[in-house]
């Protein structure tokens, strides 16, 4: 992180509500279930797939993780009856992860549960490295338990993923496979542009070659580029494998390869902690940061030309 991100990242509590929502809008569906649900009918419209994440990380109450884990039986419910193509994301710090395992996985059990009752599936996200370990725990300990609707994420970022792929590989897990947008120490984490992407090539490599199901999470050109190379090395049909990006970004990459044939899913988050989300995005991702930066000196400077806050 250069100086200038550094000075930027410790700024962003001052910088207005209102500029964090309007920078952050594209990438949130809304605060309610509602405006998920009406930005997945039009995706699947347009023959993407989704997965709907419930905001919320970080929670510091037990009470407000259980009522995160009872909003999925919402959502889940919502998605069967408007008969969308959606699956779901947890975040385990939403669910009680740093207040307490077995709270978490309590919690982590009622979500997967209501989707195993409607034939549906739940992705456990990846958080920063300190949550690496008990997230790949409670991943090992729900498939030991059955649960086979459930799914987990690594991040090429990470020095260590390719020895998970290898230690994950006899539950063939449903994978995404991301860069990772955590800010982590060099003794952890690749740095250098090019280390991350070749260790995704690597990570993809090896998942591939264990028989799991991978969703490519990127949008880099890049790596959309090697990974349908290397799908195609392995022989992989349509059903093998997924693309997945974010809500409102290169939405052109996406259309490019739904029209090519592939399956393709959008991350839709939503909810009422909205800032919360924004603004740990942000800090994660410091040249997201620049943009809010740049947007706010372009306001004070129209404040300054008519006196008005337009």
């Amino acid at each position: 992180m250069t100086l200038l991100d550094r000075m930027i990242v410790r700024t962003l509590p001052a910088v207005p509500r209102p500029v964090v929502r309007r920078i952050s809008e594209r990438y949130i569906a809304g605060t309610e279930l509602s405006d998920a649900c009406r930005v997945v009918e039009r995706l699947n419209g347009r023959g993407k797939m989704a997965t709907i994440d419930v905001l919320g990380e970080e929670v510091t109450r037990p009470d407000e993780a259980r009522a995160i884990a009872c909003e999925y039986e919402d959502v889940f419910q919502t998605i069967d009856r408007q008969h969308l193509d959606s699956n779901v994301s947890v975040k385990l710090t939403a669910l009680g992860l740093k207040l307490d395992y077995e709270l978490c996985r309590e919690n982590v059990e009622i979500v997967v549960n209501r989707a195993a009752e409607s034939g549906n599936f739940v992705r456990v996200d990846m958080e920063d490295s300190s949550c690496t370990d008990d997230t790949l725990r409670l991943y090992r300990d729900l498939r030991d338990a059955g649960h086979e609707n459930l799914g987990v994420v690594l991040q090429s970022r990470l020095r260590r993923t390719v020895d998970d792929v290898r230690g994950l590989a006899p539950l063939q897990p449903n994978v995404r496979l991301c860069k990772g947008i955590y800010i982590e120490p060099p003794e952890l984490a690749f740095q250098g542009h090019e280390e991350i992407r070749d260790n995704y090539v690597a990570a993809l490599r090896a998942l591939l070659d264990a028989g799991c199901y991978v969703g490519v999470a990127t949008h880099d050109d890049f790596l959309v580029d090697r990974a349908r190379q290397v799908v195609a090395d392995h022989g992989c049909g349509s059903s093998d494998y997924e693309f997945q990006m974010l809500l409102g970004v290169r939405e052109n990459v996406a259309d490019r390869l739904v029209g090519d044939g592939h399956r393709l899913r959008v991350y839709v988050p939503y909810g009422r902690r909205w800032y919360e989300y924004s603004m740990r995005r942000l800090q994660e991702n410091p040249k997201i940061a620049g943009y809010i930066a740049s947007d706010t000196f372009g306001r004070i400077l129209s404040v300054g030309r008519d006196g008005s806050n337009r």
